[in-house]
């Protein structure tokens, strides 16, 4: 807590103090050689980069970079305390060694984003242990085959080898991870009782196929592994030879490791409760004051944030009523949302060929909004775009679409994944607005576009701010809308109650971390609520009762999108382009949200 302490005081540094450092730096510099106060600051920014790339070898392979293929991350408790060390030294750096007044603009947002982030980091620090590593939502169990499917690329016998060595540095991740859970045992940080069948489940899947039974197919691992090496223009024997090694250290290091973790886990249960919030943890209030600040990136409090999300359900509400009536439909919104989730006509078959027909349709609609988008966007992602279904060893666990960002160095695509493993989870009219939320113009135009921000330093162009990202592909849905799409009314109930459900977030995860509600309690709120089925809302409360304050994200950063808009349409009156508006937000990367206003205000003054 005291270097907490310490580098929170940092913040207080003289502008004196400041600028007297880049004198000193501007007199020590090489004759003939002057550099800016921006490019030192950007230098030193890419100096960082450089550092944190070199002691994260996940990051590295996420990029598309191939330097320490065959490591995995460190995740001990003294990687933790070293790390914190270093932001406490590079925010120190960067208060003392730049004057913050001679920075031209680009470069003042990046140092206050730099700062913000250190100190966010630091101030977080003390709550390190609080979340659940390991639930039924994902964790280190899930993410190993997910990276190694996703991003461990095959191109030349040395990365089929650094792979093998991945696969056999598993036992020492999964030591790590046991390790993380017998600190938050320690400290009475325990997931609620619900989390663990689902884990285990996961657990099962993840160990099913050869060389773990004779059901006589691959698991996920050996198949990828197969499908990577067999594709290399290897002597067959070499390819028998690396394969067989799969086999073997799946069979003797890696089962090994997933029936150690299983076995902590069913130890970890039995201490297990039923309370559900964060007010349960050590420091509960403070740990969650903590998350929605750090989510929302404003200083909403729980009870304001729980306010505005029963003003939006209401506002809502009343928006849908509009469509109901327009269609025809004698009822309650209650009873048009039971029609909409069992009407048969609003599903695929629960086949290959809906399978197949989803999937297709899912492609069309980007495709019909790619063709749209520049009348709202003068710049398209480079990157490109695919839609595949989700595997089948993560099917059960994951949502019902998210979006996977692509490489910078290389050749993977951005990804929108459709869930596909219960059809009647995905009704028609819900996948238009889904498709814009993951693909574009939500998550793949902002993610791929801040990547090849030539101009930013990195940690700009690969960074995040919740608020930020999950508002901007809320604040999509509504785009489409406005840009003549959900031509059908139905398709149009479908974005609402999207935009539903993300106002309900707010009401309930303000209910169970800060006013106590059960989780039983948070279940009948949605139930009565929103458009979903009784178990897509447990499923739902789940997700947010292991992840406090995320789900605030949404509507939060959405409504500060379009508070921004209508101010700068105010403003500039006929001179306002929403083209110009769209650049302007997307230009800058991720940032908090207070940092977008203040960007937004400097456009509007030039």
């Amino acid at each position: 807590m005291r270097q907490v302490e310490t580098a929170t005081r940092a913040v207080k540094v003289t502008q004196l103090k400041r600028s007297a450092f880049a004198v000193a730096a501007a007199l020590c510099a090489p004759a003939g050689f002057a550099q800016t106060e921006s490019e030192r600051l950007n230098a030193f920014f890419e100096e960082v980069h450089q550092a944190t790339l070199k002691r994260w070898p996940q990051l590295q392979t996420n990029l598309g970079l191939k330097g320490d293929y065959d490591k995995w991350n460190d995740r001990s408790e003294a990687k933790r305390l070293a790390e914190h060390e270093i932001t406490i030294r590079n925010l120190t750096h960067l208060q003392t060694q730049f004057d913050y007044e001679r920075l031209d603009a680009p470069s003042k947002v990046s140092y206050r984003l730099f700062e913000k982030g250190a100190l966010c980091n630091i101030q977080w620090f003390p709550f390190r242990h609080h979340y659940y590593p390991i639930t039924q939502l994902g964790g280190m169990h899930k993410r190993i085959p997910t990276f190694l499917i996703r991003r461990h690329a095959v191109d030349t016998r040395a990365d089929a080898e650094a792979y093998l060595a991945r696969l056999a540095g598993i036992s020492s991740v999964m030591q790590q991870v046991i390790d993380d859970l017998e600190v938050r045992v320690s400290k009475g940080i325990i997931p609620p009782r619900f989390v663990f069948p689902g884990i285990y489940a996961d657990i099962r899947s993840i160990l099913s196929g050869a060389p773990f039974d004779d059901s006589g197919r691959d698991t996920a691992l050996l198949a990828d592994f197969r499908e990577k090496v067999t594709a290399l223009d290897l002597p067959d024997n070499d390819t028998r030879v690396l394969i067989e090694a799969a086999r073997r250290t799946l069979r003797e290091v890696v089962q090994p490791a997933y029936r150690a973790l299983e076995d902590y886990l069913r130890i970890m249960q039995r201490q297990a409760t039923t309370d559900d919030g964060a007010w349960k943890l050590p420091d509960g209030d403070d740990y969650y004051a903590m998350a929605l600040r750090s989510t929302t990136t404003t200083a909403q409090s729980a009870a304001q944030i729980h306010a505005l999300g029963l003003n939006e359900v209401a506002r809502i509400h009343a928006e849908v009523r509009d469509i109901v009536s327009a269609i025809g439909f004698d009822g309650d919104l209650q009873a048009f949302f039971s029609f909409i989730l069992t009407d048969d006509s609003n599903f695929y078959p629960d086949t290959d060929a809906g399978r197949n027909a989803y999937l297709e349709k899912s492609r069309a609609l980007i495709d019909a909004m790619r063709a749209q988008l520049p009348t709202v966007f003068h710049t398209q992602p480079r990157a490109g775009l695919e839609v595949r279904r989700v595997e089948s060893y993560r099917e059960k666990a994951v949502d019902i679409g998210f979006y996977d960002a692509p490489a910078v160095y290389g050749e993977r695509p951005g990804i929108y994944y459709v869930n596909l493993h219960d059809m009647r989870l995905m009704p028609k009219t819900h996948m238009e607005a889904l498709a814009y939320h993951e693909a574009v113009p939500g998550h793949h135009m902002q993610i791929a576009l801040a990547q090849q921000l030539p101009d930013l330093p990195k940690f700009r162009r690969f960074g995040g701010y919740a608020a930020y990202v999950e508002g901007w592909a809320l604040y999509a849905e509504r785009l489409a809308k406005e840009m003549g799409f959900y031509r059908d009314p139905r398709a149009d109930f479908g974005r609402l109650a999207w935009e539903l459900l993300r106002a309900a977030r707010l009401v309930v995860d303000t209910g169970l971390h800060h006013k106590r509600w059960t989780r039983e309690q948070a279940i009948a709120y949605l139930d009565a609520n929103v458009a979903q089925t009784h178990e897509a809302n447990r499923k739902a409360i789940d997700r947010y009762i292991v992840w406090p304050g995320q789900a605030t994200a949404y509507t939060t950063g959405m409504q500060k999108i379009l508070e921004l808009r209508a101010r700068a349409r105010q403003a500039l009156g006929s001179r306002f382009d929403v083209r110009e508006f769209h650049h302007t937000v997307l230009s800058n990367g991720a940032v908090p949200l207070d940092v977008l206003e203040s960007v937004v205000e400097a456009w509007l003054r030039e």
